[in-house]
């Protein structure tokens, strides 16, 4: 009896929770012991604990969606995804540019149109030129009419401007650069040359002649400048040293006299610049004292005027010609 009792003893020492060997498992909730003179041990446990089930409101039909992790444009808003309805085929462009490449008006001329309510998408006015539409799917109207699904072709044209032509599309505009054209250029994009400058300009019925014409296009563009009087050093290196046009402080790339020719009576001086703003060479040679006589654009990027292009003549570019301006398809 003393040797059960200690053996018994035992066995409940191995199964105590305060002992250390066993105490990182799950402690046995019920012991029952017998003991005889075979020393059997009958052990049985509690059930577990059922898991809960879970909560149907939180599950809906779909995966679990992880509310701080922002999947795409599409934000989810009040528990549920917002999808935004997306054009396949053509890519959506901005309303004023497909209005503008439709030959409607220049894109500014578009933009106003749709701030005065004078266009319609799908039935509805819209007001934001940035909205995005795709002819082919969405029908639009401009002043009553069917824009037409089917955008055309897109042209580009260099025209080497006469002296007194303004490069504007009113239609107010008697001797305007788009006279020069055929009527199917009505209303298309226009370079910027003033009414007195000559030489390169370049058309188009897209947004491309106007990227060419703003600053942030830096592309370089070169100019022949006839001068009365004679030029000096002095001359040259005041225009050199830049001036200040629309506010920003603008200097050439490139200032050079050119040699004297027996049938030009006046001086020539050529002068690349690449920000290209308002009258930023006849500034540039108004500062170092002198006066032109004659102003002629001859480049644009890496586009050269063609020297047999006639004034008030005009040629379509290829490819190569739209690489050299920094075309990107």
């Amino acid at each position: 009896m003393g040797a059960t009792t200690a053996i018994a003893a035992l066995s409940l020492h191995c199964f105590s929770k305060s002992h250390t060997h066993f105490s990182p498992f799950r402690t046995l909730p019920r012991i029952t012991c017998s003991f005889s003179s075979s020393i059997e041990f009958t052990i049985s446990f509690a059930p577990p604990k059922p898991k809960p089930e879970p909560d149907a409101s939180n599950d809906p039909d779909g995966p679990l969606l992880i509310p701080w992790i922002v999947r795409g444009v599409d934000a989810f808003q009040g528990g549920s995804a917002v999808l935004q309805p997306k054009h396949q085929g053509i890519p959506a462009a901005r309303l004023s540019k497909v209005l503008a490449a439709s030959g409607i008006a220049s894109r500014r001329s578009c933009e106003e149109l749709i701030f005065e309510g004078k266009v319609t998408v799908n039935g509805s006015v819209c007001n934001t030129p940035q909205t995005r539409v795709d002819p082919a799917k969405d029908v639009i109207y401009v002043n009553g009419s069917r824009l037409p699904k089917r955008q055309p072709q897109k042209v580009y044209l260099a025209l080497n401007k006469p002296k007194g032509y303004i490069c504007s599309s009113g239609e107010n505009e008697s001797k305007s650069v788009i006279s020069l054209f055929d009527d199917f250029l009505k209303n298309w994009d226009l370079g910027h040359l003033d009414v007195a400058t000559t030489g390169l300009i370049i058309v188009t019925n897209d947004d491309f002649a106007q990227k060419l014409s703003h600053p942030s296009s830096d592309l370089s563009k070169e100019y022949i400048a006839t001068v009365d009087g004679l030029v000096h050093k002095r001359h040259l290196i005041a225009i050199s040293e830049g001036t200040t046009v629309e506010g920003v402080h603008c200097v050439p790339d490139v200032v050079e006299l050119l040699p004297h020719q027996p049938e030009m009576q006046r001086a020539r001086i050529r002068i690349v610049v690449h920000e290209g703003r308002k009258h930023e060479v006849r500034e540039l040679v108004k500062s170092a004292g002198l006066e032109i006589h004659s102003l002629k654009r001859v480049r644009i990027g890496g586009f050269r005027l063609p020297p047999d292009l006639g004034l008030g003549k005009y040629i379509e570019l290829n490819s190569t010609n739209l690489n050299a301006l920094g075309w990107k398809s």
